[in-house]
């Protein structure tokens, strides 16, 4: 009966994702885009994932409210020095944020959450292209700034810049990349605000697809690595 429902949840989840980057969502997009609803969508039902099933990451700083859902779609970037042999180093991560928000009414209020949880493996396989031309609509970017500090800028919500305050690796049946193949998926993450910020106070990276480099950087000339992940990115303040 589990592994049912567990199919129904994945099919489920692919069919929202096929949905919003369709032809036709583009053509609702133009007429009568997701973003506009037609009352707010309450957040505080929803609970931000935690527990990887053997770890927790802290939870949110009480008094904080949830301000937005959204899934990351973008490179993890690495480096490699000529001729190195090491595991390729980290230099940042590049990603659209796209509003989770206006998939939470397609879903049965049952299973929401299980089906967000599911979309960033999914999410992963789809192309930049395909996404930009859906109807989800970007909220923001993430980027690291010159200083390589994370940094999240939410618009009118708010500009986040970020410290790493815990991690947890990503479960052992995550997502290991697109359609199913890679390196595996980055770690889970919990981010709280710097000098800088205004408006966004933390931000948790969880349910990740993807990311991770190869164990090697495996000789050869200096180069840059990049790669793909998705992930949800829940933003508190």
């Amino acid at each position: 009966m589990a592994s049912a429902r567990s199919s129904f949840l994945a099919v489920l989840a692919i069919f929202v994702l096929t949905f919003v980057c369709s032809t036709e969502a583009r053509r609702l997009k133009r007429l009568s885009p997701l973003s506009r609803h037609a009352s707010p969508i309450d957040l505080s039902k929803f609970q931000v994932p935690l527990s990887n099933g053997s770890a927790s990451l802290p939870p949110p700083v009480t008094g904080l409210s949830l301000k937005a859902i959204t899934l990351g779609r973008g490179t993890q970037n690495y480096t490699c020095a000529a001729g190195s042999t090491d595991l390729p180093v980290s230099i940042g991560a590049k990603a659209d944020l796209l509003d989770a928000t206006p998939l939470l009414p397609l879903l049965p209020s049952s299973e929401s959450q299980l089906i967000l949880n599911l979309l960033p493996e999914y999410l992963v396989s789809f192309d930049f292209a395909t996404i930009e031309n859906s109807s989800i609509p970007i909220l923001g970017k993430h980027i690291f700034d010159a200083a390589r500090v994370p940094t999240f800028d939410l618009g009118k919500l708010g500009l986040l810049k970020a410290k790493k305050i815990a991690s947890i690796t990503a479960p052992a049946t995550a997502c290991k990349g697109a359609n199913g193949k890679g390196n595996g998926a980055v770690d889970w993450l919990a981010l709280t605000d710097v000098p800088g910020s205004s408006g966004l106070k933390e931000v948790y990276r969880v349910h990740t697809a993807g990311g991770k480099p190869p164990a090697s950087c495996g000789g050869g000339p200096a180069r840059s690595i990049n790669i793909e992940y998705a992930a949800q990115y829940w933003f508190f303040g």
